[in-house]
């Protein structure tokens, strides 16, 4: 008999046996939730750049280039943002997926009844998607008051700046580091909420997920500032992301708040040395 979550797998043949034996344990299926996510994400942002997918050039036609949006103009800007948030956001979520998973396979070594962590991940990305929809109407906002380009990066440098100074101030912020603390340490979370349905676990996912969103969301609308689609810059900062939640103490935090104010600084500085007089001697 084959030790995994109480199943017996002794039937099968040798390989789907211990292929079974994988796909039993919570672990491993939340394993494989972070990455094939966060990979499908990654790979929707790739084929939207490098001209490889058949409805490339339909996308980018569609892709507002004014203030004047269409139905197809929001619906591609909204996959978008989807697919970056998903991108920038799920490996961050690995550790919270994977405690709610080595959580469950004790409990499913142990017999008791345990949900797939993808409805974890599934309450977790409805958040994340509220948001992309709100990062649309934003940049149909942002486009109109023609603080966004056509290329869909900033147009102002006090635009930038404000974005900049903005994510800085709240990384110093009591909500920013409230919901930290509850992503760097998501076992207290599910022990004293577990749930054993299919609706509670959904639940659950949301919940962190508002925890995530509350953490990141500033840092996230950095991407206004340097470009909405800057795959160099959605990597940066999800990589930062995902080591702020992973690491212990304020000082990362701090250290990237004092970063992104000095670069916002930089960015009005910058703004306003561009109009000030030059006298020829």
């Amino acid at each position: 008999m084959t030790e995994t979550a109480g199943h017996d797998l002794s039937h099968l043949p040798p390989a789907a046996s211990r292929l079974g034996a994988a796909f039993a344990r919570p672990k491993a299926l939340a394993a494989l939730c972070v990455v094939a996510l966060a990979g499908l994400s990654w790979l929707a942002l790739g084929l939207l750049y490098s001209g490889i997918s058949p409805f490339d050039a339909m996308c980018w036609a569609l892709v507002p280039s004014s203030a004047v949006w269409g139905a197809g103009g929001f619906a591609i800007v909204g996959l978008m943002w989807s697919a970056m948030t998903l991108a920038m956001m799920l490996p961050s979520a690995s550790p919270m997926i994977l405690t709610y998973a080595e959580i469950g396979d004790t409990a499913a070594r142990k017999g008791e009844r345990i949900v797939s962590p993808f409805v974890l991940a599934a309450g977790y990305m409805l958040v994340w998607l509220g948001f992309a929809a709100a990062a649309t109407l934003a940049q149909f906002a942002f486009t109109r008051a023609a603080l966004l380009d056509t290329g869909m990066a900033s147009a102002s440098g006090l635009f930038s700046g404000a974005i900049f100074i903005g994510a800085g101030a709240y990384q110093f912020s009591t909500l920013k580091h409230a919901c930290l603390t509850q992503c760097r340490s998501p076992f207290p979370f599910f022990f004293t909420n577990w749930a054993t349905t299919t609706r509670g676990v959904f639940r659950l996912g949301v919940k962190q997920g508002l925890y995530c969103l509350g953490c990141c969301w500033a840092m996230m609308l950095v991407m206004f500032a340097v470009g909405v689609m800057n795959v160099i810059w959605m990597a940066a900062l999800g990589a930062l992301m995902t080591f702020e939640k992973i690491g212990a103490g304020k000082r990362l935090s701090y250290a990237l708040g004092v970063a992104l104010i000095v670069t916002g600084m930089a960015f009005v500085l910058t703004a306003f040395s561009a109009h000030w007089p030059v006298h020829a001697i």
